[in-house]
Protein backbone atom coordinates (compact mmCIF):
# COMPACT_ATOMS: atom_id res chain seq x y z
CA UNK A 1 0.00 0.00 0.00
CA UNK A 2 1.55 3.48 -0.80
CA UNK A 3 1.26 6.10 1.70
CA UNK A 4 -1.25 9.31 1.23
CA UNK A 5 1.63 11.59 0.74
CA UNK A 6 3.34 9.32 -2.09
CA UNK A 7 -0.30 8.88 -3.68
CA UNK A 8 -1.28 12.23 -3.90
CA UNK A 9 2.59 13.51 -4.92
CA UNK A 10 2.46 11.05 -7.89
CA UNK A 11 -1.34 11.92 -8.77
CA UNK A 12 -0.51 15.65 -8.80
CA UNK A 13 2.94 15.20 -10.47
CA UNK A 14 0.85 13.61 -13.66
CA UNK A 15 -1.08 16.74 -14.39
CA UNK A 16 2.36 18.37 -15.22
CA UNK A 17 2.06 15.68 -18.10
CA UNK A 18 0.70 18.74 -19.80
CA UNK A 19 3.74 20.72 -19.48
CA UNK A 20 5.97 18.20 -21.23
CA UNK A 21 7.82 18.65 -24.04
CA UNK A 22 5.90 19.77 -26.91
CA UNK A 23 8.27 18.66 -29.64
CA UNK A 24 8.31 14.75 -28.31
CA UNK A 25 7.17 12.50 -31.11
CA UNK A 26 3.25 11.75 -31.64
CA UNK A 27 2.14 8.46 -30.15
CA UNK A 28 2.18 5.59 -32.70
CA UNK A 29 -1.45 4.10 -33.71
CA UNK A 30 -2.41 0.44 -34.05
CA UNK A 31 -4.16 -0.31 -37.33
CA UNK A 32 -7.44 -0.60 -35.49
CA UNK A 33 -7.32 2.92 -34.25
CA UNK A 34 -8.22 6.29 -35.04
CA UNK A 35 -5.98 9.03 -35.70
CA UNK A 36 -5.34 10.86 -32.22
CA UNK A 37 -6.22 14.11 -33.76
CA UNK A 38 -10.01 12.55 -34.25
CA UNK A 39 -12.29 13.57 -31.57
CA UNK A 40 -14.64 11.48 -29.76
CA UNK A 41 -17.36 11.95 -32.16
CA UNK A 42 -15.51 10.83 -35.08
CA UNK A 43 -14.35 7.53 -33.78
CA UNK A 44 -15.40 4.81 -35.61
CA UNK A 45 -15.46 0.69 -35.33
CA UNK A 46 -13.50 -1.05 -32.80
CA UNK A 47 -11.83 2.24 -31.24
CA UNK A 48 -15.85 3.92 -31.32
CA UNK A 49 -16.57 0.52 -29.46
CA UNK A 50 -14.17 0.47 -26.59
CA UNK A 51 -14.71 4.04 -25.88
CA UNK A 52 -18.35 3.41 -25.55
CA UNK A 53 -18.20 0.85 -23.07
CA UNK A 54 -15.48 3.53 -20.77
CA UNK A 55 -18.30 6.16 -21.43
CA UNK A 56 -21.21 3.75 -20.70
CA UNK A 57 -19.28 2.17 -17.58
CA UNK A 58 -18.34 5.79 -15.88
CA UNK A 59 -21.87 7.44 -17.48
CA UNK A 60 -22.83 7.42 -12.78
CA UNK A 61 -19.69 9.29 -12.34
CA UNK A 62 -20.96 12.63 -14.51
CA UNK A 63 -22.26 13.25 -11.11
CA UNK A 64 -19.88 14.14 -9.23
CA UNK A 65 -20.64 12.64 -5.77
CA UNK A 66 -21.11 9.89 -7.03
CA UNK A 67 -17.23 9.38 -8.48
CA UNK A 68 -16.62 10.95 -4.78
CA UNK A 69 -18.68 7.96 -3.28
CA UNK A 70 -17.09 5.31 -5.62
CA UNK A 71 -13.24 6.44 -4.69
CA UNK A 72 -11.92 9.25 -6.99
CA UNK A 73 -12.33 11.93 -3.90
CA UNK A 74 -8.46 12.77 -4.00
CA UNK A 75 -8.35 16.31 -4.93
CA UNK A 76 -5.19 16.35 -6.72
CA UNK A 77 -5.76 20.10 -8.03
CA UNK A 78 -7.53 22.93 -8.44
CA UNK A 79 -8.63 23.79 -12.13
CA UNK A 80 -5.73 23.60 -14.42
CA UNK A 81 -5.66 26.33 -17.67
CA UNK A 82 -3.11 27.30 -19.46
CA UNK A 83 -4.24 30.89 -21.78
CA UNK A 84 -1.91 29.60 -24.61
CA UNK A 85 -3.38 25.41 -24.16
CA UNK A 86 -6.49 25.18 -22.47
CA UNK A 87 -7.87 23.41 -19.59
CA UNK A 88 -7.85 20.34 -18.24
CA UNK A 89 -10.09 21.24 -15.20
CA UNK A 90 -9.78 19.45 -11.46
CA UNK A 91 -7.97 16.10 -11.43
CA UNK A 92 -10.03 13.63 -8.86
CA UNK A 93 -7.63 10.45 -8.03
CA UNK A 94 -8.36 7.23 -7.33
CA UNK A 95 -5.45 6.48 -4.84
CA UNK A 96 -6.56 1.92 -4.97
CA UNK A 97 -6.00 2.15 -8.63
CA UNK A 98 -2.40 3.63 -8.57
CA UNK A 99 -1.38 0.05 -8.67
CA UNK A 100 0.95 -0.14 -11.90
CA UNK A 101 -1.28 -1.97 -14.29
CA UNK A 102 -2.94 -0.63 -17.14
CA UNK A 103 -7.05 -1.19 -16.31
CA UNK A 104 -9.06 0.25 -19.16
CA UNK A 105 -11.74 0.16 -17.01
CA UNK A 106 -10.73 1.63 -14.20
CA UNK A 107 -8.63 5.08 -14.96
CA UNK A 108 -6.89 6.58 -12.09
CA UNK A 109 -7.92 10.24 -12.69
CA UNK A 110 -11.26 11.78 -13.60
CA UNK A 111 -11.18 14.89 -14.84
CA UNK A 112 -14.01 17.74 -14.56
CA UNK A 113 -14.98 21.13 -15.91
CA UNK A 114 -16.36 23.80 -13.06
CA UNK A 115 -19.73 24.91 -15.01
CA UNK A 116 -20.88 28.69 -14.18
CA UNK A 117 -23.78 27.44 -11.95
CA UNK A 118 -20.75 25.85 -9.48
CA UNK A 119 -21.62 21.76 -10.85
CA UNK A 120 -18.63 20.31 -11.74
CA UNK A 121 -18.99 18.38 -15.50
CA UNK A 122 -16.98 15.50 -16.17
CA UNK A 123 -15.11 15.95 -19.28
CA UNK A 124 -12.06 13.31 -19.51
CA UNK A 125 -10.28 10.51 -18.08
CA UNK A 126 -6.42 10.14 -17.18
CA UNK A 127 -4.42 6.88 -16.84
CA UNK A 128 -1.22 7.18 -14.80
CA UNK A 129 1.40 4.75 -14.21
CA UNK A 130 4.77 5.75 -12.06
CA UNK A 131 8.46 4.87 -13.31
CA UNK A 132 8.98 2.29 -10.14
CA UNK A 133 5.66 1.00 -10.45
CA UNK A 134 5.97 -0.43 -14.26
CA UNK A 135 8.73 -3.60 -15.12
CA UNK A 136 8.13 -3.47 -18.69
CA UNK A 137 11.62 -1.35 -20.96
CA UNK A 138 8.14 -0.23 -23.13
CA UNK A 139 5.50 2.44 -22.05
CA UNK A 140 2.17 1.86 -20.90
CA UNK A 141 -0.09 1.46 -24.00
CA UNK A 142 -3.74 1.85 -24.55
CA UNK A 143 -6.20 1.66 -27.33
CA UNK A 144 -3.04 1.22 -29.71
CA UNK A 145 -1.33 4.23 -28.32
CA UNK A 146 2.14 4.80 -25.81
CA UNK A 147 1.59 6.62 -22.52
CA UNK A 148 3.21 10.01 -22.46
CA UNK A 149 6.66 9.70 -19.78
CA UNK A 150 6.87 12.65 -17.39
CA UNK A 151 11.04 12.00 -16.15
CA UNK A 152 10.26 14.93 -13.59
CA UNK A 153 7.81 13.11 -11.93
CA UNK A 154 8.84 9.63 -13.18
CA UNK A 155 5.71 9.06 -14.28
CA UNK A 156 3.53 7.85 -17.45
CA UNK A 157 0.04 9.30 -18.03
CA UNK A 158 -2.60 9.14 -21.31
CA UNK A 159 -6.05 11.46 -21.09
CA UNK A 160 -8.84 10.81 -23.09
CA UNK A 161 -10.83 13.25 -23.80
CA UNK A 162 -14.61 11.30 -23.47
CA UNK A 163 -16.89 14.07 -22.65
CA UNK A 164 -15.72 17.11 -23.82
CA UNK A 165 -14.78 17.74 -27.87
CA UNK A 166 -10.87 18.60 -28.03
CA UNK A 167 -9.96 20.08 -31.34
CA UNK A 168 -6.42 18.96 -30.16
CA UNK A 169 -6.80 15.82 -30.44
CA UNK A 170 -9.21 12.77 -28.14
CA UNK A 171 -5.34 12.30 -26.11
CA UNK A 172 -4.04 15.40 -25.63
CA UNK A 173 -3.03 16.79 -22.44
CA UNK A 174 -4.66 20.18 -22.62
CA UNK A 175 -8.23 21.11 -23.84
CA UNK A 176 -8.80 24.88 -25.89
CA UNK A 177 -12.23 24.21 -24.75
CA UNK A 178 -11.85 22.90 -21.03
CA UNK A 179 -12.07 26.70 -19.01
CA UNK A 180 -11.81 27.35 -14.86
CA UNK A 181 -14.80 29.59 -13.94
Amino acid sequence: MFSRTSVTRALAATLLLGCADASAPAPQESADMAPATIDYASAKGPLRQKLDRLRSRLAPFRRFQAAKDAGWSAEITGCMADPKLGGMGFHYGNPALIDGKVAFRDPELLLYEPQADGKMRLVAVEYIVPFDQWTSDKPPRLLGLDFKRNETFQLWGLHIWLWRHNPSGRFADWNPHVHCR
